[in-house]
């Protein structure tokens, strides 16, 4: 599935999640030259980038933004090679990047925007409501192989990862697995959307994304409760801010330097009261009040 760039005008359907590409018509505001920004990375991320790169060009309509998915990983390599003005990650830049950027002399500046959860969601006919973290672990190694191991049905689990490239695949594999390799019977999946349309098809699937996109699911999918140190807990706004759910994670904007120029007013619009009601609009967790 090839990824599309997406550049929003005035309006975004909540069914963009395939990234279909729109593009703007004009270049000219009045007599004032558009001013174009890119955003590229994390499919997380996509959704919460498009509804404030949505209202931010609403109120500025001088400033031209694109936004495109990918991955983390594809979002590190744009910014190191200077095809995109701001990379959206849903996990930090790695060693191995960071020396490269120096090799470039480019100075990536990271920035905290929100928080996710990681939901953990299976098909509604499954009748398991929770799982340890530790069960989910054997689930992604291949120890665990079918229900029935877990007090379920006797039925094959189908397992679904994201690919390499995102970020919500690295975090998983660093705070789930722990560092383990994934089952090679895993389905790698483009897009977090996939994941989405295959456990709703498929009744004995599993798979992980983050916590906007199973609250947009709605009950499409059921997303399970998970128990870490003896304590079971849904995942949610309240939970994810408190600490209490485990599987969570900040969310990120990255720029080469210290952002100026229409590239500050955007991440500052993020951060700001809009932006953040929009975090939490999107199904997202606010970093400030």
């Amino acid at each position: 599935m090839k990824t599309a760039t997406k550049t929003i005008k005035a309006s975004i359907l909540a069914a963009s999640f395939a990234f279909s590409p729109i593009f703007m018509s004009g270049k000219n505001v009045g007599a004032q030259e558009t001013q174009s920004i890119t955003i590229k990375g994390s499919d997380t991320m996509v959704h919460l980038v498009s509804a404030w790169a949505e209202t931010f060009m609403t109120a500025h309509p001088d400033i031209e933004i694109s936004v495109t998915g990918g991955g983390s990983g594809t979002g590190f390599a744009a910014l190191l090679n200077k095809t995109t003005d701001i990379c959206a990650a849903s996990r930090q830049i790695k060693n191995q990047e960071l020396k490269l950027a120096s090799e470039k002399n480019i100075k990536p500046k990271e920035i905290v925007v929100a928080r996710d959860g990681i939901a953990v969601v299976v098909n509604p006919a499954n009748p398991l409501n929770s799982l340890s973290i530790e069960q989910i672990g054997k689930i992604y190694t291949g120890a665990y192989a079918n229900w029935k191991q877990l007090g379920g049905p006797e039925a094959e689990i189908v397992v679904l990862s994201r690919e390499s490239s995102s970020g919500t695949y690295v975090f998983f594999q660093e705070h789930v697995l722990k560092m383990n390799d994934y089952t090679p019977k895993a389905l790698l999946m483009p897009a977090t959307s996939s994941i989405i349309q295959a456990v709703e098809a498929d009744k004995w699937a599993i798979g992980y994304v983050g916590l906007g996109y199973a609250v947009e699911a709605g009950n499409k999918v059921k997303a399970l409760s998970v128990s870490d140190g003896g304590k079971t807990v849904a995942p949610s706004e309240a939970t994810v801010k408190s600490g209490e759910y485990s599987i969570s994670r900040p969310l990120y904007l990255y720029t080469n330097g210290e952002p100026t120029g229409a590239t500050k007013q955007i991440i500052d619009f993020c951060l700001g009261a809009e932006g953040q009601k929009i975090v939490r609009e999107t199904g997202y967790i606010t970093v400030s009040d």
